[in-house]
């Protein structure tokens, strides 16, 4: 089953893996995407609507992420956040400056004003705090487009063209600090852009098991299990899905809770699959005797982690599938467009090299940490 995506368009927003959150939370699937994209691979997902992303830089500045204006031809309804609406207002014709006074500057919780007549605060009161970042102002707003949200500072804190469901807010809907913000984020997906509400995680389990299966097929999957609950759940698909084609090996690399290993390893006797536990909890605490810094640590684990399961590989030989519990955040925060890079991950990059394997399959790439 294909469901209805929504496209999250990354101009380097901190918040952007939050309001990614928040569109599955409203039941619609969504992808984060950097705003450097080709146009003719954003069009191939058919997205319903698209969401512009906050971001740190001015719009006029020529440096500034910029986004091919074609893509408000296409008729899909566009939401720009903060930066994103800045970028929407200076792409269709208005003019964005920086503040030159304190009233057109406006940061943290800000008492706001909604029309209520606007699909986007539709059933939401007139009033209430919006949480504000954004150093420069909308001096004009783009022709077709009305002003549907103010502060005391700023006349221009939303605008609207309805008639193109292009919609801009100069607050950031996604944080918990802006009342009601998810449900200005609903009315975008369900009152703008006509949304079914077709994904949840409740299916997601079967479908995941049915696609592994026929991409499978007959093949031998080797994968690396930590015990952590990313390679654990990825096991528990495979399993499911491939039984005794499948190998874990299971590095005890010693780090875990007293008797976490061996819940590890019962968590999968009921499955029929190839499980076998490395103890090589010497070999990392040697490794890692008299490291502090956070993220050599991480580095010598990773590091540590692929020698070891390189070790038992070669004794597996041959397989058709290596498998990874990459996530979601894995992929985004390891430098996918201009996201920041919050830490290195050891599911993203660093591939073993002696592991002779045909493809990679990662049951787990689409989705955050909760949904996994």
């Amino acid at each position: 089953m294909s469901h209805q995506t929504v496209i999250i368009l990354d101009f380097g927003g901190q918040y952007n893996q939050l309001i990614a959150r928040r569109v599955r939370e409203c039941g619609v699937y969504c992808e984060v995407r950097p705003y450097t994209t080709p146009l003719a691979d954003l069009r191939a997902m058919n997205p319903i609507g698209i969401i512009f992303t906050g971001g740190p830089n001015s719009v006029y500045l020529e440096t500034s992420p910029r986004v091919d204006p074609e893509i408000f031809t296409w008729g899909v309804p566009i939401l720009g956040i903060c930066y994103g609406c800045q970028l929407m207002a200076h792409a269709l014709g208005g003019r964005v400056v920086a503040a030159t006074e304190d009233s057109a500057r406006e940061y943290g919780k800000t008492e706001t004003y909604f029309d209520t007549a606007c699909r986007l605060f539709k059933g939401l009161p007139a009033q209430g705090i919006t949480w504000m970042s954004h150093g420069d102002y909308m001096e004009k707003v783009p022709q077709g487009f009305a002003l549907t949200a103010r502060s005391d500072a700023c006349p221009n804190v939303a605008i609207a063209d309805e008639a193109r469901g292009f919609y801009g807010v100069q607050y950031h809907p996604e944080v918990n600090h802006t009342q009601h913000g998810t449900d200005m984020i609903r009315n975008f997906l369900y009152e703008v852009c006509g949304a079914a509400g077709d994904w949840s995680m409740s299916g997601y389990k079967e479908t995941a098991i049915r696609r592994l299966r026929e991409r499978i097929g007959a093949g031998k999957v080797l994968l690396a299990l930590s015990g952590g609950v990313d390679s654990s759940v990825a096991a528990a698909l495979l399993a499911e899905a491939v039984g005794k084609q499948l190998t874990c090996v299971f590095v005890d690399h010693g780090l875990m809770r007293l008797n976490e290993g061996d819940e590890v390893e019962s968590a999968f006797a009921p499955w029929d699959i190839n499980f076998v536990r490395v103890d090589a909890e010497h070999r990392f605490l040697v490794r890692l005797a008299g490291e502090a810094e956070p993220e050599r640590k991480r580095k010598i684990i990773g590091e540590e982690f692929i020698r070891v399961f390189e070790e038992e590989a070669r004794k597996v030989g041959a397989v058709d599938f290596l498998a990874q519990g990459t996530i979601y955040p894995d992929v985004i925060e390891s430098g996918a467009g201009d996201a920041a890079v919050i830490k290195s991950h050891h599911n993203v990059g660093g591939l073993p090299d002696c592991v002779d394997f045909k493809e990679i399959v990662e049951p787990l790439r689409l989705l955050f940490k909760d949904e996994v």
